[in-house]
C-alpha cells in the first residue's frame, strides 16, 4: 500500500485516471443501442478513434508523467472533439471527465511541497483564557 501511495504521489494520478475513464465511457456509449444513440457522428471511425486516443493519453499520463503537458493538451482537444463525433461526448459525462482530467494534469506540479493544513477557526481552542474588559 505504501509503495502504491509513493507511486501515485509521483505523477498526476487523478488527472490521468479521469481522462482514461472519460475515454472508456465514451467508447462504451458507442456500443449503445440505436434507440439511445443521439447521433452517430461523422465518418464513424472518428467516433471510435478520438475516445481511444483519450484512453491512451490517460494511460500515458499515468505511466510517463514527464510528458504530461503534451498529453493533457492533446487529451483536452480530443475530449472536446468527441462533442461532434461521439454521441455528444458520451452524453456529456465522458466529455466532462476528459476535460477535468486534462486540466488536473496540466496544473499538476511534480516537485511542489504539500500545502500545510489550515487550522479551522471554529475548531481552534485557545490555550490562554480570554479576558474581556
Amino acid at each position: 500500500m505504501v509503495a502504491f501511495r509513493r507511486w501515485r504521489a509521483a505523477r498526476p494520478f487523478w488527472g490521468g485516471l479521469l481522462l482514461t475513464l472519460g475515454g472508456a465511457e465514451i467508447l462504451a456509449t458507442q456500443k449503445a443501442s440505436l434507440k439511445v444513440v443521439m447521433h452517430i457522428g461523422m465518418q464513424g471511425l472518428a467516433g471510435y478513434l478520438l475516445p481511444a486516443l483519450m484512453l491512451v493519453c490517460g494511460l500515458l499520463i499515468l505511466f510517463n508523467p514527464a510528458q504530461r503537458l503534451f498529453y493533457s493538451i492533446l487529451g483536452a482537444m480530443l475530449s472536446l472533439g468527441t462533442w461532434l463525433t461521439s454521441n455528444l461526448g458520451g452524453f456529456f459525462i465522458g466529455l466532462l471527465l476528459g476535460v477535468v482530467g486534462s486540466c488536473l494534469t496540466f496544473g499538476w506540479l511534480p516537485d511542489q511541497e504539500p500545502r500545510p493544513r489550515r487550522a479551522r477557526p471554529w475548531r481552534r481552542r485557545s490555550q490562554e483564557p480570554v479576558h474581556h474588559p
